[in-house]
C-alpha cells in the first residue's frame, strides 16, 4: 500500500472509496481535520461537566433518552451502548464492505462534527490501515439511526472485543489482532458510542462498490450483446448515431456507440448486408439493447449523484457545530441511499433479462439462423449449452425478486421512538446479490456467443468481438463434445470480474470511452 488518501482536505471520491475498501490504499487525517476533531471534542468535554442534559453525553439512547446518566456512569454508558448494539446475526458480510463502512465512518469523524477524541479517530485509522476487518453480521441494521449493529461491531473491535478478520483473512479474536498489529484498544468516552455507530456508512459503502462493479458490467453487457447480434446475423444499422440522436438519452447513445464500434469490420455482419437479405429488422433483444443498457447507465448516473452527495455529508446525531452547539437531527435516516439502492436493482434485473433472451435465441434452431441446436457439436447426443440457459433463467428469476424494493417497508423500533426506518442496509445486501447474479448471466451469454461465432467460421468476427472470443479461448475450449460446463461458466465469470474482458478491447474501444 504505497498510496495514501488524505481525509479532511476534500470529499472522498467513489474511486478512492473502492480502492481503500478493496485494500490497495491507506488513509490519513489531514492536520486541518485533526484540529477540527480536537476542537469539537473540547465542546463535548465541556458539556460532560455541565448540569444541562445533552443527548448521547449525559442521557440514555433512543427511547431511553429521557434518562439522565450521572457523571461517574457515562463511560460505562458508552461501553454498554456498543456492546448492546453489536447485536447482529447471520453470516459475516464481505471484508470489503466492512472496510468501506469503516472508511466512511472515519470520514465523518474527520469532519469535526461528531465530538470524538483525536485518539479514537486515530484508532479507527490504525485498524483500517492494518487490514483488519471486524466481523459484521448480515442482519441487524434497519437503515435508520444509522447502520447501528454493523457499526457497533466495528466499535466493539476498537475496544478489543468481538472477532475480526486479520490482514491474512483469518477469523481471530479482536484483542489478538490488535496486539499483533501493535494497536491499543480504546475505552470510549462521552458521545463516542453514538459517533461510532450513527451513520449510513454500510449502505453507502455498498452503493459505491456496486456502482463501480456496474459501470464495468454495463460495458461488458454492450460487448456480449454485440457478440450475440453478430452471431445471430443481426444488423448494426439500428445502432447508428443518427438514429440514436432522435432520442437523446446519454446512456443509450453511449451503449449504441460502443456496440456499433464493437461490430465494425465484421465479416459476419458484412455477409448479410446486401440486397439478398430479407430480414428488415431484428428481434427486440438485439435491436433494443442500447435502449435497455442505456437506461441502466442513466439510472446509474443518478445513483452516482446520490452517492457523491452522501460522500460530502456529515451523518451523525447529535452533531457538534464549531460554535459549540450540539443539535439533534434526522440526517442518519437512510432513505436517500436506500431509494438509490432499490432503484439500481431494477435495471440490473432487466439487463440480465434481455441478455438471457439473446442467449435463448442462439440456442433455438428455429430462431438462430443456421446455428446447430443448442450449439451442440452433435445435437441429440450432445446437449450443448441447453442447461447453461436454465442457469441464466433461474438467475434472472431471482434478480426479478431482488428488484422488489426494500425501502417501502418499515418496522417501528425502540419503543416507537424510531417509528419509521429506511431498510437501506437490506436494499444494499440484495443489490450485492443482484450484481453477482448479473455477472453470471453475462458470463453465460459470453460463453454462448463466443461458441456461436466459432460456428460462423470461416467468416471472421469483428476485431473487438474477436478479441473477446480469443481471450475466452485461453481458458475455455471451442465447440466439441459435451464436457463439464460449470467450470467454463466460472472461468467466464472470472474473466469478467478481473477486468480481463474489458482490457482485451481497451485499445479498440479507447476512442469511444
Amino acid at each position: 500500500m504505497g498510496e495514501t488518501v488524505l481525509l479532511g482536505s476534500k470529499p472522498l471520491t467513489r474511486d478512492e472509496v473502492v480502492a481503500i475498501a478493496r485494500g490497495s490504499v491507506n488513509v490519513r487525517l489531514t492536520d486541518v481535520a485533526a484540529r477540527n476533531v480536537a476542537t469539537a471534542r473540547e465542546h463535548i468535554d465541556a458539556l460532560a461537566e455541565a448540569t444541562q442534559p445533552t443527548y448521547g453525553v449525559s442521557t440514555g439512547f433512543g427511547a431511553l433518552a429521557v434518562r439522565h446518566i450521572p457523571a461517574d456512569r457515562r463511560a460505562a454508558l458508552q461501553r454498554s451502548l456498543i456492546r448492546s448494539h453489536a447485536a447482529g446475526a447471520g453470516s459475516a458480510v464481505e471484508p470489503e464492505v466492512v472496510r468501506a463502512m469503516m472508511l466512511l465512518r472515519l470520514r465523518t469523524l474527520a469532519s469535526g462534527y461528531t465530538g470524538v477524541r483525536p485518539a479514537t479517530a486515530a484508532a479507527l485509522t490504525g485498524l483500517l490501515n492494518a487490514g483488519i476487518a471486524p466481523v459484521v453480521h448480515e442482519y441487524g441494521s434497519l437503515g435508520c439511526s444509522g447502520d447501528l449493529a454493523p457499526l457497533a461491531a466495528v466499535a466493539l473491535a476498537l475496544m478489543g472485543e468481538g472477532e475480526v478478520f486479520d490482514a491474512a483473512g483469518n477469523r481471530v479474536p479482536a484483542a489478538d489482532a490488535l496486539r499483533e498489529a501493535g494497536l491499543e484498544p480504546i475505552a470510549p468516552a462521552e458521545k463516542e458510542g453514538l459517533a461510532l455507530t450513527n451513520g449510513t456508512d454500510g449502505m453507502l459503502g455498498m452503493l459505491v462498490l456496486a456502482s463501480a462493479d456496474l459501470h464495468r458490467l454495463l460495458d461488458v453487457a454492450d460487448l456480449t450483446a454485440a457478440m450475440s447480434v453478430e452471431a445471430l446475423l443481426g444488423t448494426d444499422r439500428a445502432f447508428a448515431a443518427d438514429l440514436q440522436e432522435l432520442r437523446p438519452h446519454p446512456g443509450q447513445a453511449r451503449s449504441a456507440r460502443r456496440m456499433f464500434a464493437a461490430l465494425a469490420g465484421s465479416e459476419i455482419v458484412a455477409s448479410h448486408r446486401g440486397p439478398d437479405c430479407t430480414r428488415v429488422q431484428d428481434a427486440y433483444s438485439l435491436r433494443c439493447a442500447p435502449q435497455v443498457h442505456g437506461a441502466a447507465r442513466d439510472t446509474l448516473s443518478h445513483t452516482d449523484l446520490v452517492a457523491d452527495r452522501e460522500l460530502m455529508s456529515a451523518v451523525d446525531n447529535p452533531v457538534v457545530f464549531p460554535d459549540g452547539r450540539v443539535e439533534s437531527n434526522g440526517n442518519f435516516h437512510g432513505a436517500p441511499v436506500a431509494y438509490a439502492l432499490d432503484f439500481l436493482a431494477i435495471p440490473v434485473a432487466d439487463v440480465a433479462s434481455i441478455a438471457e433472451r439473446r442467449t435463448d435465441r442462439m440456442l433455438d434452431v428455429a430462431r438462430s439462423h443456421g446455428l446447430p441446436a443448442f450449439l451442440a457439436a452433435d445435437p441429440g447426443v450432445d446437449s450443448g449449452h441447453m442447461i447453461a440457459q436454465y442457469t441464466q433463467a433461474g438467475l434472472v428469476s431471482e434478480l426479478k425478486r431482488l428488484a422488489a424494493p426494500a425501502s417501502v417497508d418499515s418496522i417501528p423500533s425502540s419503543a416507537m421512538q424510531e417509528d419509521h426506518v429506511s431498510m437501506g442496509w437490506s436494499a444494499a445486501r440484495k443489490l450485492r446479490r443482484a450484481v453477482d447474479g448479473l455477472t453470471t448471466v453475462l458470463a453465460v451469454e459470453l460463453l454462448t456467443a463466443a461458441r456461436a461465432l466459432d460456428f460462423r467460421a470461416p467468416l471472421r468476427p469483428a476485431p473487438v468481438t474477436g478479441a473477446v472470443r480469443d481471450l475466452l479461448r485461453t481458458r475455455v475450449d471451442g465447440p466439441g463434445p459435451d464436457r463439464h460446463l460449470a467450470p467454463e461458466i466460472a472461468a467466464a465469470e472470472d474473466l469478467i470480474r478481473s477486468g480481463a474482458v474489458l482490457d482485451a478491447v481497451a485499445d479498440q474501444w479507447e476512442e469511444i470511452r
